[in-house]
């Protein structure tokens, strides 16, 4: 632990103000000045993780390499980073109470009451020193999830308020984020709310070092020394964080802003030289200035909310980037595809990707959608459901099998061309318990996934518990769907494509988990180029 520094962001006000972002930009701009920094999140919910919570509540669940189910922002801190995350970097209060219960079962209390404090309190203490304490980080940033004053909250922000005591002084700060409304009645940006957040902050024993303050106008120089004033914190300490275009920019604004500057200031750490952020600003001005455009079909059952398809929409972009091409997506609910309307709603698109998911809601749309791709010519891309689709609707309309389908959909299907992996046949446990993190597959030579990738052999991110049925191979292989990605170990198929088809592709794992900023995912980035091949055709 000697040597590391600690950052801790919190939020007030209102929720959704973008932690996950600040947190995730500072990080880039101290990660561009020498520094190593991972970035850690403290959720107060009660799941133990958010595998099995609806991602209508919480949008996608985020997978690590090393198979934990996490929180979506954990997906930001990887794009920004392009550090992998890991089991230790996603923290909820179902896991702290698991662990300190599990150890009170054990005995390892000797008979104590187990109580919030001290026993709660230790146990977050330890989880935010464990990746401090590897030896691989300078400094360690650690969101902490939901909203000052929650009850939920409340036993992290005592952790915390023991931990800076623990470490002492210049080897903590605090940055608390809040919301400067703006009322229209007085055309002005209210302090107020900031001020009771922060209050409310003091009284659970922590003093905030920095405010970063959410506005949608610039915040005038008299009311930024109003809040250092009554907030107790020094005049560069007040950081203004207006509404951006794109999440990209955030690191660029904060830039601007100085933030890296006042918090490696008061850290007590060299500001080494001044990052230019070269190609990050590449990236934004080809974001904004894109020469090309094409219109790719999104479809999924969970669109209303397109958090839950977080990591492929950002992939997505970052794929348009790399093609200097802005990307248009159609979120196209699989609820509302049928043969009798798919001309209409996916005929004009340059490119169809069907999204991951579970259950037999709005299945039968996602099936036509790819039935539409493989007969139309159109480029498709179908991620782990996706790709089980697409052998679903192969195996009825190409191969004749009547009825075909997943045992998740249909347990007593006749042909059940997508079956449940055999370790999976006794699990009766939901959380954690599916195929998770990276797994190896080898790649066919002269494949489509082959010349995207420019490798035979790949590393790629799991999160399933059904695969495509190997007794149907030959009948598949014969008929035209290769099988391009097999796992080297167990023969699982990780990939499909379709001969004589532009571009068809499905794909068992997620590949949107592994694209960052600095280096988009080769699939995503040949989907978008065959998408803008087709609308030049």
């Amino acid at each position: 632990m000697p040597g590391t520094k600690y950052i801790f962001v919190t939020g007030g006000v209102t929720s959704s103000l973008g932690k996950g972002i600040i947190s995730a930009s500072l990080a880039t701009l101290l990660q561009a000045r020498g520094y190593r920094v991972t970035i850690q999140k403290l959720d107060p919910y009660i799941n133990v993780d958010p595998g099995t919570l609806n991602p209508y509540e919480h949008g996608e669940c985020y997978v690590t390499e090393d198979g934990a189910e996490t929180d979506l922002d954990l997906g930001h801190y990887e794009r920004f980073l392009g550090v992998p995350t890991s089991q230790a970097n996603n923290v909820t209060t179902g896991r702290i109470y698991q662990t300190v219960i599990n150890k009170e079962r054990e005995g390892a209390f000797l008979g104590k009451t187990v109580q919030v404090i001290p026993h709660i309190t230790d146990e977050i203490k330890r989880r935010i020193r464990l990746l401090g304490e590897t030896g691989e980080y300078d400094i360690v940033i650690t969101e902490i999830g939901g909203t000052v004053g929650d009850i939920e909250s409340l036993p992290y922000i005592e952790a915390v308020r023991q931990f800076n005591w623990e470490v002492g002084p210049g080897n903590h700060l605090v940055i608390h984020l809040t919301l400067l409304p703006y009322l229209r009645t007085t055309g002005e940006l209210k302090t107020k709310p900031t001020q009771h957040s922060v209050k409310m902050l003091l009284e659970s024993g922590l003093q905030p070092d920095i405010l970063v303050c959410r506005a949608d106008r610039p915040i005038p120089k008299e009311q930024r020394m109003k809040i250092a004033l009554f907030c107790n914190v020094t005049k560069n300490a007040v950081i203004e964080s207006l509404d951006a275009e794109s999440i990209y920019e955030v690191p660029l604004l904060m830039q601007k802003e100085k933030l890296d500057e006042v918090v490696l200031s008061k850290l007590k750490l060299k500001k080494n030289d001044v990052p230019e952020l070269k190609d990050w600003r590449n990236f934004i001005d080809k974001l904004k200035n894109p020469a090309h455009k094409v219109t790719l079909g999104l479809v999924g059952k969970y669109v209303e909310l397109k958090d839950a398809y977080k990591s492929i929409s950002e992939a997505i972009i970052h794929a348009g980037v790399t093609n200097d091409c802005k990307v248009t997506v159609e979120w196209i609910h699989s609820e509302d595809v049928n043969a009798g309307n798919a001309e209409r709603k996916l005929g004009h698109l340059n490119g169809i990707l069907v999204a991951p998911g579970f259950g037999d809601r709005g299945i039968e749309g996602k099936l036509e959608a790819a039935r539409f791709a493989r007969e139309h010519g159109i480029p498709y891309f179908g991620i782990c459901l996706g790709m089980q689709c697409a052998v679903i609707e192969f195996g009825r309309n190409v191969l004749g099998m009547k009825g075909a389908n997943s045992t998740e959909m249909n347990a007593s299907t006749k042909f059940p061309v997508i079956a449940i992996m055999e370790e999976q046949k006794k699990v009766t446990r939901k959380g954690g318990t599916m195929r998770l993190g990276a797994y190896q597959c080898k790649l066919e030579k002269g494949s489509l996934m082959a010349e995207a990738y420019g490798t035979l052999n790949i590393t790629e991110r799991h999160r399933h518990r059904y695969e495509f049925n190997n007794a149907y191979l030959k009948d598949y292989q014969k008929a035209g769907m290769k099988t391009t990605g097999i796992n080297p170990d167990s023969g699982l198929v990780e990939a499909v494509e379709l001969e004589g088809h532009p571009w068809f592709i499905g794909v068992q794992f997620h590949p949107e988990y592994r694209s960052t900023v600095a280096k988009p995912h080769p699939l995503f980035v040949k989907f978008v180029e065959m998408a803008m091949k087709r609308g030049t055709a």
